[in-house]
């Protein structure tokens, strides 16, 4: 199609969903997005070659770095979240410590949620521990927090969208700003959220992290993760010189002066990536993409059904708390209000009258849900975190992240509303 006839048109979300990043197989014709199952790609001769490995072009060198596959989810997801580009990895986990590891050195220091998904915690604490960092967890809920654990080599503030599990949302706007004056960035987990609820770039963050194993694939059958620049930092600040100085493991490049706003997603893929090898592979990047493709759909329904069984649940004598946000009365209510529109997420706890014991007999009483260390799936799943996905916290850190003994996550998936009340009564008939 030539640009003078090419449609000037912002497309819908459902329209990029289903579209980004895939293009019919120029050879074959085929609709869908081909499975690039390859280690590596013949180089047309020596010259590309060598341009392609000094990054002078952009071409496929080699699986670990880039593939065409991965290369279309991470072109769709970017478009989705509003970033300039992003970078897929075997997990989350694995897409935020490379996230981490690109920006920061020895000495540097971070100021995190101490609601924060467990495992990250975990992460956040090894990395302190192995790369000389120094990391302060806050309260998320008071900006003032935030502000007040900044120092002078504060280079990176850290939150999620909705906490994991205990449901806090992050004022994301105003703990950017927190962050722009510190002249450090804000990265935020968007896993809960997904970019059909809440795109944190548009309220200021400059880096969003994804689990895509969870809500974005939808149906708990891949791994991975995902790493989205905004584009905007300015990593030549004179605070990031791991990013704006020469670079010895690359020739002496400086990343942000060579590709200005993709600097950082540069050295993200063409080092990070690299060096640590934490790879999506091709098949998994396949399923990722059919699973956006109804990203939006589903996500009003996990919403839907979320509210629904939150409410019943608040109505229960055995309930001492269901801390969903999207409650009516909720102390969150005016942050929903600002950054999820369209619902609070699908991921909650509850605490039960009774502690561990009882919490314990309830998950023995379910039939529907399905007990198991995940998220975001299109059946229902539920845990007992303390003994589970936080069982390597403290106690006071259990505390922090709005864990008690008695308490359940549930991830509220697709089945009929009526069907999941009608397991979680079965719960509450087995306690005792």
């Amino acid at each position: 199609m030539s640009e003078e006839h090419r449609p000037d048109r912002e497309f819908g979300f459902h329209t990029r969903s289903i579209h980004a990043g895939a293009r019919p197989d120029p050879t074959t014709g085929a609709r869908a997005i081909p499975i690039f199952q390859t280690t590596s790609y013949v180089f047309e001769d020596p010259e590309s070659a060598a341009a392609y490995f000094n990054l002078q072009e952009y071409g496929n060198t080699y699986s670990r770095i880039m593939n065409p596959t991965v290369a279309a989810f991470e072109e769709r997801l970017s478009n989705l979240e509003g970033g300039i580009g992003a970078v897929a990895f075997a997990s989350g986990l694995a897409a935020q410590s490379s996230a981490l590891f690109t920006l920061l050195a020895p000495g540097d220091h971070v100021v995190a949620s101490a609601a924060l998904y467990g495992g990250t915690v975990t992460q956040l604490k090894h990395l302190e521990r192995k790369l000389s960092l120094d990391v302060t967890f806050v309260d998320p809920d008071r900006p003032q927090n935030w502000a007040d654990a900044v120092r002078e080599e504060t280079k990176l503030l850290f939150g999620e969208t909705i906490g994991n599990p205990g449901g806090n949302v992050l004022d994301i706007e105003v703990i950017a700003n927190i962050a722009h004056d510190a002249g450090a960035p804000l990265l935020v987990d968007n896993t809960f959220a997904t970019p059909w609820l809440c795109r944190p770039l548009d309220w200021g963050a400059d880096i969003v992290v994804h689990s895509a194993t969870k809500f974005l694939g939808g149906h708990g059958t891949s791994i991975g993760g995902a790493v989205v620049d905004a584009g905007e930092f300015d990593w030549s600040n004179g605070r990031f010189p791991i990013i704006a100085e020469p670079s010895p493991a690359y020739h002496g490049l400086a990343f942000h002066e060579t590709f200005g706003t993709y600097g950082y997603l540069m050295k993200l893929r063409a080092e990070t990536l690299r060096d640590l090898g934490g790879a999506m592979s091709p098949f998994n990047a396949f399923l990722f993409l059919q699973g956006i493709e109804t990203l939006g759909l589903r996500m009003d329904r996990h919403v839907g059904n979320a509210r629904t069984i939150a409410e019943w649940l608040s109505e229960r004598d055995d309930v001492t708390q269901v801390r969903y946000p999207g409650l009516a009365g909720s102390k969150y209510g005016e942050l929903v209000a600002k950054y999820l529109p369209r619902g609070a997420g699908a991921v909650f706890c509850f605490d039960l009258d009774g502690g561990r014991e009882a919490g314990q007999d309830f998950i023995r009483g379910v039939r529907l849900f399905s007990h198991l260390a995940n998220v975001g799936d299109a059946k229902s799943l539920i845990i007992h975190p303390a003994s589970t996905t936080h069982r390597q916290l403290t106690d006071d850190e259990l505390a922090a992240a709005g864990i008690g003994p008695g308490t359940i996550r549930l991830s509220i998936g697709l089945e009929d509303a009526q069907d999941l009340l009608w397991d979680l009564e079965q719960g509450f008939a087995q306690i005792g």
